[in-house]
């Protein structure tokens, strides 16, 4: 295929997209697509989430079900967990996880396995473009050579290249269609390919030297929030013990209209990658014997924040004669972030763990997820309803969900603990604070 020929196929809606892993970057990706009228095919390995698409159910929640079932009935989308699917498509985007392991070294392992997979159906012509959080070098030393045979060369055969996920779940704002996208490719007419097809996806495309630079890119747009973070959760233990609302000194410094961003202290950070890419990028940096002493100090300093909560909490109960080992506690929001339903390492989690054999008994609130697992133990969602409430000693704000209405939580609430400042400028005797004494 020539530029030409692409151009062509792309403006006449003729190239067939298949998006590997129909995750939370996968299927807006999808979504995107579809709605420019192009032909989607999805492959995931979980038949349950091939099974909902199918019936026009998204899992998503930034994608409406409106959206896969007009899809499905239009015959532009379609989800398998067949891989024999990925050869009836043109372009194919790798949408897989990438985690860390218990020792929180980088795990590729689904990375690779798609990889493979799309090896054993690769054709020539074929555009593959990763966006799949990772370190650099991944798309050059990783893929590339589970693809590229002496017989079967990048830049003639097939294309290859890689785009970072900008997805911020929840932001009705920043979406994949307004936001730039970085791209790059491994030869010169990889990126010429992979810039002509994005010009269909988002307004701006950002081409870059190649896929380390890309990636380079994603780790540092992620790891710059963590170490903000870092710095925010620091000053709101001394904020703690100094007697001054963090808050409140947010609230002011936000102020200046140039020099300064405003980040927020909470139980630790959570989602698919700020508390992830610190460790891809310290692992690769160990390769280049560099010690990434700030990043994994940030990271360290996040991590902490849950044990930290936990102890403010004790602290709570003790200060208003409740044994901890009697209390009944009320959690509101396991989520990661607000007004999502992703749970995925999301710091509510670890101080649900860390509280559990500390209280006589502990419950949630969290309209997004219906229901959680730790430590073996399964946990359903209470209803938000005051009699529901005023059965606990104490009710936690973990993530701040516009659903959570601050005054019907206090009205019912015997005691709160604030991590994340639901309550603002609310006063009250009952209303302890992350961050403030």
């Amino acid at each position: 295929m020539n530029t030409k020929t692409l151009k062509r196929k792309l403006k006449n809606r003729e190239i067939i997209f298949c998006v590997t892993g129909l995750g939370y970057v996968g299927l807006p990706l999808a979504e995107v697509l579809l709605k420019k009228g192009f032909k989607v095919l999805g492959f995931d390995i979980s038949k349950q989430r091939v099974r909902m698409l199918n019936r026009g159910k998204s899992y998503v929640e930034d994608v409406p079900d409106e959206i896969i079932k007009n899809s499905l009935k239009k015959g532009i989308f379609r989800a398998s967990y067949d891989e024999k699917i990925i050869k009836k498509a043109d372009v194919i985007f790798i949408c897989v996880p990438t985690p860390v392991d218990k020792n929180r070294v980088p795990d590729l392992k689904y990375v690779i396995s798609a990889a493979k997979i799309i090896k054993k159906n690769i054709k020539k012509g074929h555009i593959i473009i990763l966006k799949s959080t990772t370190f650099p070098e991944t798309t050059e030393k990783v893929l590339l050579p589970v693809f590229e045979d002496k017989n079967f060369k990048e830049g003639k055969d097939f294309y290859l290249g890689f785009s970072p996920e900008r997805v911020n779940p929840g932001d009705k704002i920043h979406t994949i269609k307004n936001t730039p996208a970085v791209v790059s490719g491994v030869s010169k007419k990889s990126l010429i390919f992979i810039k002509e097809i994005y010009s269909y996806i988002t307004n701006q495309v950002v081409p870059v030297s190649s896929p380390k630079v890309a990636e380079m890119t994603k780790l540092l747009e992620n790891i710059f929030r963590n170490v903000n973070i870092a710095l925010v959760n620091e000053l709101a233990l001394l904020c703690e013990r100094m007697g001054i609302d963090i808050w409140e000194v947010i609230f002011a410094a936000k102020t200046k209209l140039f020099g300064f961003m405003p980040f927020y202290p909470g139980p630790g950070v959570g989602g698919h990658c700020i508390p992830v890419d610190p460790y891809y990028l310290s692992y690769k940096a160990w390769e280049y014997d560099v010690e990434l002493d700030f990043i994994n100090l940030a990271a360290r300093i996040n991590e902490s924040m849950p044990y930290h909560t936990v102890n403010r909490i004790l602290q709570t109960l003790n200060h208003n004669n409740i044994l901890p080992g009697k209390a009944k506690v009320l959690v509101f929001g396991v989520a990661f972030k607000k007004d999502v339903g992703d749970p995925r390492n999301s710091p509510a989690l670890k101080v649900i763990e860390i509280l559990m054999n500390k209280v006589k008994k502990l419950s949630y609130m969290d309209p997004y997820i219906p229901e959680i697992e730790v430590k073996g133990k399964k946990l359903r969602s209470l209803k938000m309803t005051s009699s529901n409430i005023k059965k606990f000693d104490i009710s936690i704000i973990l993530t701040n969900h516009s659903v959570f209405e601050p005054e019907f939580i206090l009205k019912n609430s015997k005691l709160i603990f604030d991590a994340r400042n639901l309550f603002k400028s609310i006063k009250s005797k009952k209303v302890y604070k992350l961050g403030s004494s």
